[in-house]
């Protein structure tokens, strides 16, 4: 299997809901997070900058397997706690990709998702097709490497 990206995502207070969970929309906003360091931090220091340029999202799935706390035990004086999130590419196609995340709270799996994504030409307003080099990123984090499709 091709390396996973990692990510620590830190929690904020603003993540909380009622009960004290984070709230099931955040995780959205946390494998954002987690998805735009992987494609532009990560895709730049590749030398691809183009997802930068223009990316849109076609479709989210989540599923939530626990509850999330802010877990004020795992935070100090000078850093809140953390989620790890694990990502990588599931699927590529001539004009779209899917991304998959785990998410751990400590050693424990949280929360599974997957992202549909789609680039996109923000001046012509149109999807467009991935280009020769975001596929040999992405291919970097697919299982298989080879074709890009789940294994």
């Amino acid at each position: 299997m091709a390396d996973r990206f990692v990510y620590h995502c830190t929690l904020r207070w603003s993540d909380l809901d009622a009960y004290g969970h984070i709230n099931n929309s955040r995780f959205l906003t946390l494998y954002e997070e987690a998805r735009v360091a992987l494609m532009f931090a990560g895709g730049k220091a590749w030398g691809v900058g183009s997802f930068a340029d223009g990316v849109v999202i076609r479709r989210h799935e989540v599923d939530y397997l626990r509850p999330v706390d802010y877990a004020l035990g795992r935070a100090t004086a000078e850093a809140a706690p953390t989620v790890r999130i694990e990502l990588w590419v599931e699927e590529i196609r001539a004009s779209r990709f899917t991304v998959a995340y785990e998410l751990y709270d400590g050693d424990t799996l949280a929360s599974t998702a997957r992202s549909v994504l789609v680039p996109f030409d923000l001046a012509a307003q149109r999807p467009r097709r991935i280009t020769d080099e975001e596929r040999a990123f992405l291919l970097s984090y697919a299982p298989g490497g080879a074709s890009g499709r789940p294994a």
